[in-house]
């Protein structure tokens, strides 16, 4: 066994004559124990969040979607379609109008965005989980389903036969308008169900069959404003997107959910990376107790130090032992702070501990990744701190036996 390692291990396990010094060092672990408990629990709790959070844009988001790159309009004919369904990596596709709209229903008024959408949409997206009240489109042209944040802002209610929901578009071209009426494409529709995902989702998109949005915004037959697909697993994506722009005869772009979402991830990039940051500051303080034990074990054991020296143990042996004292006692309570937060996480995942409303518990996720975070982490600040205070054992060569 390696010398510097065996007198690590023996001074690390073995009481000290001065009581103080063995407080300090057990609050040493103390904190290193705290500080990798508290990281991983942060990083499984945010990870949980992440998601949580993206989970409700993953039920509106294709995995790809192709946009005109100039313009609004695309032009999909019905030979593109054979086409597209031929691509290695293409599971099913959508075609989808959008459009920002003005929603009107007994006096009350709202701005939201017409989705029109073909009968493939439900394949392509997961609209059927988000669903809560009614049914879905039929085949009828005069149908919409909203959000629950337009029911609630429109007072609107499924079905209602009686009291129909105004959707307005203003009409493309230029010139004067002097009668305001002619202004605006409008339809009358029934609302068949509502759905429920998040509350700025909810408060957005008006869905509508493809036939009615076209009417509305007076695009030709085969203009639509995007693609949406659903790819098979394992797909090669950045190679489908380029067989997919190659499909095109005008110029498209092709985006992936991340790419869709740019803002959302950023965001939860930036704040995954200001919380990591903040607690390993937390694990750096925690560490400073780390430096003051060695260095205080350095000074107790100033005549072994001698005696070791003059054995024939060299100053980089007996450096060596302090440094590897430091790095045992860091990586045992780093470990010991890891499983812990591990059992935690695990017993939130199994029993919902911890609740954020009587019906959801507080999202958390084990990740691989979080774990060699934490490990990696408290590896280099331990071993550097270790390093620190293990030079403080050549000044302890210099004190006369």
């Amino acid at each position: 066994m390696n010398f510097s390692l065996y007198i690590a291990k023996r001074y690390l396990f073995s009481k000290s004559s001065n009581n103080a010094i063995n407080i300090i060092t057990v609050i040493a672990a103390i904190g290193v124990f705290a500080g990798a408990f508290s990281l991983f629990i942060v990083l499984s709790g945010f990870s949980g969040l992440r998601d949580f959070s993206l989970s409700f844009s993953n039920e509106f988001d294709p995995d790809l979607k192709i946009f005109p790159a100039i313009g609004k309009t695309l032009e999909f004919p019905e030979e593109k379609e054979d086409k597209i369904l031929k691509l290695q990596g293409v599971d099913s596709y959508s075609k989808v109008i959008e459009e920002r709209v003005f929603l009107e229903f007994n006096s009350k008024t709202h701005t939201a965005f017409i989705k029109g959408v073909d009968t493939n949409y439900q394949k392509v997206n997961k609209i059927d989980s988000s669903l809560v009240f009614g049914t879905w489109l039929s085949t009828n042209d005069y149908q919409v389903v909203i959000g629950n944040g337009i029911s609630r802002l429109l007072s609107l209610s499924p079905n209602d036969y009686n009291n129909l929901l105004n959707i307005m578009v203003p009409k493309p071209g230029k010139g004067q308008i002097t009668n305001p009426t002619d202004a605006f494409n409008k339809e009358s529709v029934v609302v068949t169900d509502i759905y429920s995902v998040n509350e700025e989702l909810d408060s957005k998109y008006v869905f509508t069959t493809l036939p009615l949005a076209a009417d509305l915004l007076d695009m030709k037959l085969g203009e639509i404003s995007a693609v949406e697909i659903k790819t098979t697993p394992e797909t090669d994506i950045e190679l489908l997107k380029t067989d997919l722009e190659k499909l095109f005869d005008t110029p498209v772009v092709v985006k992936n959910r991340a790419q869709l979402n740019e803002t959302l991830y950023k965001m939860l990039n930036t704040e995954n990376l200001a919380v990591y940051l903040i607690f390993t500051l937390v694990l750096i303080i925690a560490l400073f107790n780390v430096i003051g034990s060695i260095i205080m074990v350095i000074l107790d054991k100033r005549e072994n130090i001698q005696t070791l020296n003059k054995l024939g143990a060299n100053p980089n042996s007996i450096r060596n032992i302090f440094f590897f004292q430091g790095a045992l006692m860091t990586l045992a309570g780093g470990i010991i702070g890891l499983l812990c937060g591990l059992l935690v996480v695990y017993l939130q995942i199994k029993f919902q501990l911890v609740m954020i409303t009587p019906n959801l518990p507080y999202p958390v996720k084990i990740k691989l990744e979080n774990i060699l975070i934490v490990l990696l982490t408290i590896g280099i600040l331990g071993m550097l701190a270790s390093y620190i205070a293990a030079s403080r054992s050549k000044k302890a060569l210099t004190v006369q036996a």
